[in-house]
């Protein structure tokens, strides 16, 4: 990993339910990552730059750390940026539960267009799978996924599956289970509360 991006990251060790329905051992508060944008910017243009390689029209991150990113992205190669919205469904179980959408005064407007998918850091992958469900709904044509960060290797996955290049800036790895197979809960240890930012 690129030796200053680790330091823009606030990290803590424990045992956490991710949005995802995952559990992890890991929890990181990526909100911190956009607190310096001069630190930040390098990692953005390099991004920038791999993304520019697959002639993209528009990029798209979910809110708020993957919007912020495509609105960075966006500035950088004098493209559209937009974003998706968090929707979570009351009482919906099991892995994937939320939902992302595009807003509908945005939905025409990427109708048709090469389209990448951005955030600002990819572990199972919640944000973007369904950020790019959306986009397809849309009309839009997602051409490439990336993000700063990749932890573990589920987005690789995703991208295979559905023939999208990836790309980052760095990876890490990443301890992620199902609930029924999560050593930490066979252990007894309770789920931590997600730290405030």
């Amino acid at each position: 990993m690129p030796p200053d991006l680790p330091a823009l990251l606030a990290g803590r060790r424990g045992h956490f339910r991710m949005e995802s329905g995952y559990h992890s051992e890991l929890w990181f508060n990526l909100d911190r990552l956009f607190d310096d944008p001069a630190r930040l910017q390098p990692f953005v243009d390099e991004l920038a730059t791999r993304l520019a390689a697959h002639h993209i029209e528009a990029v798209v991150g979910a809110m708020t750390g993957g919007a912020k990113l495509a609105a960075m992205i966006g500035a950088k190669l004098g493209i559209e940026s937009f974003h998706t919205e968090r929707l979570e469904t009351p009482n919906t179980t099991g892995l994937f539960p939320v939902r992302y959408i595009v807003p509908a005064a945005h939905r025409e407007s990427l109708r048709g267009k090469r389209v990448a998918i951005v955030d600002d850091a990819i572990s199972a992958g919640s944000a973007v799978k369904g950020t790019h469900a959306d986009l397809l709904a849309c009309g839009a044509q997602p051409v490439v996924c990336g993000a700063l960060i990749i932890f573990g290797v589920a987005a690789d996955k995703f991208a295979a599956e559905n023939h999208l290049p990836l790309e980052s800036i760095a990876r890490m790895s990443f301890g992620m289970w199902r609930p029924e197979e999560c050593p930490l809960c066979n252990a007894g240890a309770p789920v931590d509360a997600v730290p405030d930012p």
